[in-house]
């Protein structure tokens, strides 16, 4: 039963407002904003690349020793780095380790020592390196096994061996392991050229470091 004395009881009802309408330039467009991301990441891929082969053609070469012809200083299957922008302001000097493509059209990267600079003359008396007729032979303290032999230009009117003259811009090269080493002694194509050279051994990093510029 009602009171009269009681006010009466009065019911809203919740008007619910429909959201906002968001302009169309706030909508996400998820194709979009996914293809934007895809051309992020492609473009990081795409200048990372760019830079690895940047630094690999223009400041260093990577490569792997296949051969023991430098042991001890570098054995087989090392991973070296060598440095091609350390000949820009000066010129290869006797006892670098050096990076050049081979002789006689030889694609393969080789790793050797120079011995003999440009316009020298060489000649190897019991395994002893010999520069310009000096009594004094060059460093050996870095050569694996005993020194032995004896190299130079035949001379067909004597029968003995003439040292080696070496020509302008180039540089005769032996290996530090030399009984097991075929370098500028042997090849027919003796003298390796400046153009040949690509950098100077730097360090090996696998297995482990290892700083080869002083050896």
């Amino acid at each position: 039963m009602v009171d009269p004395k009681k006010p009466p009881k009065i019911y809203y009802k919740p008007v619910l407002k429909p959201p906002p309408e968001k302009p169309d330039d706030e909508i996400p467009d998820v194709k979009k904003e996914i293809w934007s991301e895809i051309f992020s990441w492609a473009k990081t891929i795409i200048l990372t690349l760019l830079l690895a082969a940047v630094i690999n053609n223009f400041v260093i070469v990577n490569a792997r020793v296949p051969t023991g012809s430098m042991e001890d200083t570098i054995q087989v299957n090392d991973r070296i780095v060598a440095f091609r922008l350390s000949y820009l302001f000066r010129t290869p000097e006797r006892y670098d380790l050096i990076v050049f493509r081979g002789p006689e059209g030889d694609p393969t990267l080789y790793v050797k020592r120079i011995m003999g600079l440009p316009g020298e003359e060489l000649i190897i008396v019991d395994g002893h390196v010999f520069i310009d007729g000096a009594s004094i032979p060059q460093r050996s303290d870095f050569v694996k096994g005993e020194l032995y032999g004896n190299f130079g230009e035949f001379n067909p009117y004597t029968g003995g061996l003439d040292p080696f003259i070496i020509p302008d811009g180039h540089f005769f090269v032996m290996g530090d392991f030399r009984s097991n080493s075929f370098d500028s002694r042997q090849w027919s194509e003796t003298y390796i050229p400046r153009g040949r050279i690509l950098g100077r051994v730097a360090f090996r990093y696998f297995p482990g470091f290892a700083n080869l510029l002083n050896q």
